[in-house]
């Protein structure tokens, strides 16, 4: 869909759900001129939000309810029609998720969220001077510069997800070798890696073990006795003299050499056949 220059909300007090559609909106077109009133003016050329009766007013029957049974409001409404152009499919059902529906819930139900109530602490207080719009502003300003990180977020992981399985394709042994550090558990979540290996953002190498989507568990720990060894007592524990570190929890271990942690999730693979 093609924004209009032009959009339309309700005035007086406003919410998360109203503030972050007019920030939706304006991200999708910086230059769209938003007006806020009790009415919509007769004959309006544009898009008209959480007022009017419209797609994207959710207060009449029936109102859109998600296969969830979490209801629309009018920030879902617009997520659900622009969502997928900012980050993709499936990033925007997640950001739908983990984001928007519980700002949607809360505007329909009063169900706690504490964004909503952040950004509903900008309205005036009633003993407070009439500023108009200005304090409704100055919250898309803040709810703006969220939902741009939110979607730069999504969009990196879009970018991550790419060099992920481009890696994959090169896997050897169950063995994943990243060029670099990248969020890797959304590419390789439903795949038959076991681990993942890439340049430590703290120096030297890391390799992490990948979680069984079905138990939540790593598919292969490290050696229950290098848990929590560090130093010295690792590399004696491992074979490994290059071995730094193993974390507590087995999931983890850090070298100073890319054929140090590979060596370490061998050996882990070879224990576990055991």
């Amino acid at each position: 869909m093609k924004i209009p220059a032009q959009g339309f909300t309700h005035a007086g007090k406003f919410h998360a759900d109203d503030v972050f559609s007019t920030a939706l909106l304006r991200i999708v077109r910086p230059d769209i001129q938003i007006t806020r009133g009790f009415e919509v003016p007769e004959n309006f050329d544009g898009i008209v939000y959480d007022i009017g009766g419209g797609m994207f007013d959710h207060h009449f029957e029936p109102r859109p309810i998600r296969p969830n049974g979490v209801p629309y409001a009018a920030f879902g409404l617009l997520w659900q029609l622009l969502g997928t152009q900012l980050v993709g499919a499936n990033q925007a059902r997640l950001m739908d998720e983990n984001f928007i529906q519980p700002l949607d819930l809360n505007d329909n139900t009063g169900e706690k969220d504490s964004l909503a109530d952040a950004i509903g602490a900008f309205n005036p207080r009633w003993d407070e001077p009439d500023r108009g719009d200005e304090p409704f502003w100055e919250a898309v300003a803040v709810a703006q510069n969220i939902l741009e990180k939110r979607i730069g977020e999504a969009q990196a992981v879009n970018r991550a997800d790419d060099l992920v399985r481009n890696a994959y394709d090169r896997m050897q042994d169950g063995i994943v070798i990243l060029p670099c550090y990248a969020p890797w558990k959304n590419a390789l979540y439903r795949t038959d890696a076991l681990f993942v290996v890439y340049p430590s953002q703290r120096g030297g190498w890391a390799a992490q073990a990948v979680t069984d989507r079905r138990t939540k568990k790593s598919k292969i720990p490290f050696p229950a006795a290098w848990a929590g060894q560090n130093g010295e007592d690792l590399a004696q524990r491992s074979g490994i003299p290059g071995l730094r570190f193993c974390h507590a929890s087995r999931f983890m271990v850090t070298g100073a050499e890319k054929a140090d942690v590979i060596e370490a999730c061998r050996r882990a693979m070879r224990a576990a056949k055991r």
